[in-house]
C-alpha cells in the first residue's frame, strides 16, 4: 500500500453558500510537492436513496437540475443535516421527495463523483417496506415521482434525462444486490 502524501498546507480560496474551494499543498513520498484545488462542502455529507416498492420497482424523481439546465430523472437525494445520521437523513429525504417513509433502511456504500477534486461523498441507502408519509421539502415546485422497473434499466439508460452518475451507479449496485439476494 502506498504512503499517503504529507499535507503541507490548506487554505480556502473561494466560498459560496454551499461550497468552498480549498488549495491543498502536498508532498509525495518521492519528494515532489504539488498544489491541488478541491471543492469541499459545508454539509455533513449527502444521501442517495433507492426506495423500493417491491424487489423490481424503484421510485425515481424528475426534478429541475440547474447544473444541466433541464429536468433530470434520478434517485431521491439530499444533504445530511448537522447532527442527523445517514439513515435518518435518507428517510427524511424520501418523505420529502417521494411521499414515502421506510421501515427498513440499509446503508450500502459510499459513492464519490470526482474524487480527484471533490471531497464530497454520498451515502447510498436502500429503503424497503415503504409506507405513505409526506414531509414538506425545500423544492420550488412539486417533484414528479416515477416508478421504474429495475429489470428495465437498459431502457432508463437510453433516456437523455437520466444522466446523474450517482443515480446510475446506485441503480446498478441495487439491481445486482437484489439479484444476488434472490438466488
Amino acid at each position: 500500500m502506498r504512503k499517503k502524501p504529507e499535507t503541507l498546507h490548506r487554505r480556502e480560496t473561494a466560498r459560496s453558500r454551499l461550497f468552498r474551494v480549498e488549495t491543498v499543498g502536498l508532498r509525495f513520498a518521492n519528494g515532489i510537492e504539488v498544489e491541488y484545488e478541491r471543492l469541499t462542502s459545508s454539509t455533513s455529507g449527502a444521501v442517495i436513496v433507492a426506495p423500493l416498492l417491491d424487489d423490481d420497482t424503484v421510485l425515481l424523481i424528475r426534478e429541475y437540475a440547474a447544473g444541466t439546465e433541464r429536468y433530470e430523472l434520478a434517485l431521491p437525494k439530499g444533504r445530511v443535516e448537522p447532527g442527523e445520521d445517514v439513515l435518518a437523513a435518507a428517510n427524511r429525504e424520501i418523505k420529502e421527495e417521494v411521499g414515502y417513509g421506510a421501515r427498513e433502511l440499509q446503508a450500502i456504500r459510499q459513492l464519490s463523483v470526482a474524487p480527484g477534486y471533490m471531497q464530497h461523498l454520498t451515502h447510498l441507502v436502500l429503503a424497503r417496506d415503504l409506507y405513505p408519509e409526506r414531509l414538506p421539502g425545500d423544492e420550488p415546485e412539486p417533484i414528479e415521482v416515477v416508478p421504474w422497473r429495475l429489470s428495465h434499466l437498459d431502457e432508463l439508460m437510453a433516456q437523455e434525462e437520466c444522466s446523474e452518475a450517482r443515480s446510475i451507479a446506485a441503480l446498478y449496485i441495487i439491481r445486482d444486490r437484489l439479484q444476488k439476494e434472490a438466488t
